[in-house]
């Protein structure tokens, strides 16, 4: 007969303990979160005694109900993350970057003399910077000359640089066309002054919402 000393026993209880029949029978963390939900559940139920106590669950519930159904009706639906709800498609290209990286990428251009890219570049991050502001949408299919025009309703007194803009993103795009250090800069002036500017319908929004 092996009679082991203490550590011995411990080191061989902790061995048979780690096998796989005994970490199978073990509690997830699933099933102590519901133990848990349904214990708190339980704390909150009326005394024995009283007549109510088999209604708590259902007003409980009621109640949980009532208050999502205001949170949807003040807040709206949820809303997924920004990243997730970028455009995947930009102006039948492929593109998720943000408008940050899109102005880093023209910038790069510019500083490389590429002014066909860096001007493309700027318009994109021009449209990416109103939709990641939830200013417009850009579906799959917007053309720049669309984007254009729903952008004018936003900021009217910019409808004409949109609109020369789109043409411009358009000519060096589609038409082969060679940009030009001004083409570049005359984009990058629209896009730093509607990142500053405040779109038309949030001010319609406020002048509502004043006494």
């Amino acid at each position: 007969m092996i009679d082991p000393d203490a550590p011995e026993a411990r080191q061989w209880l902790r061995e048979e303990l780690a096998k796989a029949a005994y970490q199978a029978a073990r509690p997830t963390w699933f099933d102590r979160l519901s133990k848990a939900v349904l214990d708190w559940f339980g704390s909150l139920t009326a005394p024995s005694d009283s007549l109510l106590a088999p209604w708590v669950p259902l007003v409980l519930t009621v109640l949980l109900g009532a208050a999502l159904v205001a949170a949807y009706l003040i807040f709206g639906p949820p809303r997924r993350a920004r990243r997730s709800t970028t455009a995947a498609e930009l102006f039948g290209a492929d593109d998720r970057r943000s408008s940050e990286d899109l102005r880093r990428a023209a910038a790069a251009a510019a500083a490389g003399g590429d002014w066909t890219l860096a001007a493309q570049e700027t318009f994109r991050a021009l449209a990416r910077g109103l939709i990641e502001r939830s200013v417009l949408l850009v579906t799959p299919g917007t053309t720049a000359h669309a984007f254009a025009d729903r952008a004018a309703g936003a900021f009217p007194e910019h409808a004409a640089g949109l609109a020369e803009a789109a043409r411009r993103f358009d000519r060096l795009r589609y038409l082969g066309d060679q940009g030009t250090e001004p083409d570049y800069l005359q984009v990058r002036a629209l896009e730093l002054a509607l990142r500053a500017a405040r779109p038309r319908c949030l001010d319609v929004l406020f002048e509502s919402a004043a006494p």
